[in-house]
This record gives C-alpha cells, structure tokens and sequence, in this order.
C-alpha cells in the first residue's frame, strides 16, 4: 500500500477517534522546534562544550546530560540552562493551533515549554496541567483538556526530567504518569507529533510500558529518507534504517505516517479537520416574521431539519436566533432522547447570544466566530428582525454567512423561506463557481430550496441528502 494511501486511512480512522472522543496527541520536540525553540542537541550544545565534547558526534544525549551532572556535582546549571532557553514567549504554530481547535482532551508531551496549552487557551478552551505527581490527584473546575507533562515544566525548571538517573528512576518517582499514559494508550489512540523516535525521552517511556498488553493501533509521523548528494550506498543505509525503525515501532502498536516534508503534517491536519466539521451543521435564522409560511409550518419545518440532523449522525450548533432557536432546539432533542443509546447531547451545541452588558456588537461577533467555526456546513433560514415598526432583513444572518465562508464552509440558503436567506440564494445563484465550485454537486440539489410551493417534507429531505452526500 502506498503511503498516500495509508495516509487517507488514517485520516478516515482518526475523524472517527475523534467523533468517539477517544483521539489523544502526544507531541515532541518537533513540535516546539517549529515554534523557534531549541531540540535536544541544541539544548545540550553548550554543555557538551563544557565536558569537552562534541553535541554532534553524540547519540546518547540522556548519558551526556548525566555527564555534566556528575561532573559539577548538581542538576542546577541544566535547570537553568531549561529555563534560560523556554522562558521566551513563543507563539503557538498552525500545528499547535489546528489540534486545540479539534474535540481531544488528552495531551501529552516531554516538552518543557507551555506552547500546548497557550494553543489551548488561544481555542478558549481551559487546560488542566499536570506537570508533578501531585497534580494528578486534582482537577481543575470547567477543564476541558488535560495537558500531561511527563519530564516536567519551565516554571518548575528544577525537578524537570533531563538526565540519565532520572530516566532510570522513573518508573518509581512518577509511577502515577506511567499508569496514566498506559490506561490512555489503551483507550485512546494517539497521534505522536514532532518525534524523531530517536528521541531519548520517548524511547525511555515506551520501553516502560511494552508489555503487549494494548491492541490499539497508534500513529506517528515520520519524513521519509531522501537523498542527499550523489551519495547512493549512504541513501540506502538510510532507507534500511528508517525500515527497521518503522517496523520496531510496531511492537508498541504505533503505525508510521511517512511524509515527503514536515509541512505535510499541516495539510493532513487541516484535512483532518475539515473531514471532522462537515458532520456539524450550524443552523443561521431569525425570524420576527415568516412570509409566506405559517408560523407553526415553518417551526415544524426546522424541527424537522434539525432532528434529521442528529439522526444522521451530525452535530447540531445554534446560537438561539428569535423565532428559529426554539425549533432547532426542540427538534435535536427529540432526536437525541428519541434513540439514546445511539444519539447523545453532545450532539446538541447551543450558544445563546447575551443580551445585556458592554459591547455586544463584539461578544456577538466571538459567540459568532467560534460557534461558526466548529461547523462544516451552515443553512440559513429566513433572517428577519424588527427594526421600529419595520420588519428588515437581519444583517446578523449576513454576518454568519461572510464568516461562514472565512471558515469554509459550505453555505447553504434555503431560500423558500424568504428574507435573508432568499437575499443570500441570489448573490449565489449569481456566482454558483465561486460559492460551489468544489461542490457542483450540491447546486441542483441547492435549487430546490428555492421554491416556497415545495412541499416541506421534499425541502427536508434534500437538506438531509446534502449533508449526507458531504460527509460520504
């Protein structure tokens, strides 16, 4: 099987992991390195110097780190050395921010710097740290992401696991991080980021917890060997090497993602997450008036379309637009509570925009743009609001439709229900390559929701056909 092909499987398999809240990161140094921060031998250069070596003729960087150690009779110059080289802010990169935005809550990383859970926060999202063994007995209120930092942390530079000694015992000071990471390799599956596997660090961990016990199968990604000069007999040692490499990491249920260029990664992540979102539908709408329909017509229509939804196996994101809020509502719950054992509330994400307080024009815009941002695919439904004693187009509905397109998803106007909506239809209708242009697919299937005279039950289904034919 071609890499490429092994790839397209794994991300098939992992968007799965990840609708079963079972998907878990484990990243490496690689990962901070692409944020501007130093890897191991680059951590460990000036102190080779010391001893009189050379960091780069070195392969068991855990030894020299215990060679300095030994030779200044104290760990404090490497906790400084940790300190002095992680303490400079650093920005998150696309890597970083990509995997926060995705529904995992298991991290795990050796690395010393904070880049996983700044990502974290920069999703708004609340990471729980634990970085000693006295953190594991603690949970932080409204986490929603637990951040496993095995060999330590910068603010706590002088108990961070950088030497051999402290390899060799640590099956007996941080047992608990051991048990942790082996009932999560078990129930999880993990995406190993930034890894040589060369790495001391991670060699260290896994030789503690093969033991066969798992079945799990776990990714890693890996850059292909390539040819550097005319070197041919060195190109194949390579290759030979990276061979038995990738077939060792089996043995602890890891199968390796080769990429032509760690840039890859990116792409496969963005795709990742693309593949996630086309399976969350945000529902855009308000309506102070319904036009044509009447009024309990139009709510059961969009009861109808949001339950169909759920039982599709798609999430469901509302913000509680007036008049349209209530029936998406009501319509995913009756799904969800019609077929518990198959459907969930987490299938349900509703974001009431507030109503009081300073600068709404701003809190509406960041309940929008995160709402929105979840989702693959978004359908409009009327779009109106009072304005005095005028009923107006709702420039709401307008704004969820531009940032829908800033995030890519797939606008869908049902423009049978009038207003905004209808408004919306038009500009597309106008430019069908522009909006669908890796869609054709859907425009007929758009067209009939143009007509207010289809029968709702035809309009619910088609909704229903499209969602389904994006996720195939």
């Amino acid at each position: 099987m071609s890499p490429q092909h092994v790839i397209n499987g794994f991300i098939r398999d992992f968007v799965q992991d990840l609708h079963n809240n079972s998907a878990a990161i484990f990243a490496g140094a690689g990962m901070s390195k692409g944020s501007g921060y130093v890897d191991w031998p680059e951590l460990l250069r000036d102190i080779a110097n010391e001893l009189g070596l050379d960091v780069a003729k070195e392969h068991d960087l855990i030894s020299l780190a215990q060679f300095h150690v030994n030779n200044k009779r104290t760990a404090d110059g490497l906790s400084k050395k940790i300190l002095r080289e992680f303490s400079d802010q650093a920005e998150p990169s696309e890597v970083h921010d990509i995997i926060a935005r995705l529904p995992i809550y298991s991290f795990w990383t050796t690395n010393y710097d904070t880049l996983v859970e700044d990502a974290l926060r920069k999703a708004f999202r609340v990471p729980d740290i634990k970085s000693q063994v006295d953190q594991l007995t603690l949970s932080r209120p409204k986490r929603d992401a637990i951040v496993y930092k095995m060999h330590g942390d910068v603010q706590m530079a002088q108990s961070a696991i950088i030497y051999k000694e402290q390899y060799e015992k640590y099956y007996l000071t941080h047992a608990p991080f051991i048990t942790a990471l082996s009932g999560d390799l078990v129930s999880k599956t993990f995406l190993f980021i930034g890894f040589s596997f060369t790495d001391p660090n991670l060699d260290y961990v896994l030789s503690r917890l093969h033991g066969g016990a798992t079945k799990r199968t776990h990714y890693c990604f890996m850059r292909e060997a390539k040819q550097e000069a005319d070197d041919d007999e060195l190109f194949k040692y390579k290759v030979r090497k990276q061979e038995l490499r990738i077939e060792d990491l089996k043995r602890f249920g890891i199968q390796t993602l080769l990429v032509d260029n760690y840039s890859d990664i990116n792409d496969i992540l963005k795709k990742i997450e693309a593949l996630y979102r086309k399976r969350t539908v945000f529902f855009s709408g308000s309506a102070e008036e319904y036009g044509e329909w009447a009024r309990q017509d139009a709510q059961n229509f969009i009861h109808d379309v949001a339950a169909n939804c759920v039982r599709a196996n798609c999430r469901v994101v509302n913000g509680f637009g007036w008049g349209v809020g209530s029936a998406v509502i009501n319509g995913a719950l009756e799904a969800i509570y019609g077929d518990p054992q198959k459907h969930s509330e987490a299938q349900l994400i509703v974001r009431p925009f507030p109503q009081h307080g300073d600068n709404l024009k701003e809190l509406w815009e960041q309940y929008r743009q995160r709402m929105i941002s979840l989702a693959g695919i978004a359908l409009f439904f009327f779009g109106n609001k009072r304005d005095g004693d005028k009923v107006v187009n709702a420039n709401g509905v307008r704004r969820e439709f531009e940032i829908a397109l800033e995030h890519q998803l797939l606008p869908v106007p049902v423009a049978a229900t009038g207003f905004m909506a209808e408004e919306l239809w038009n500009e597309i209708s106008a430019e069908l390559d522009k909006y669908y242009g890796g869609y054709q697919w859907v425009i007929p299937m758009v067209q009939k929701l143009v007509d207010p005279k289809t029968p709702s039950g035809e309009m619910v289904k088609t909704i229903t056909d499209i969602i389904k034919q994006l996720n195939k």
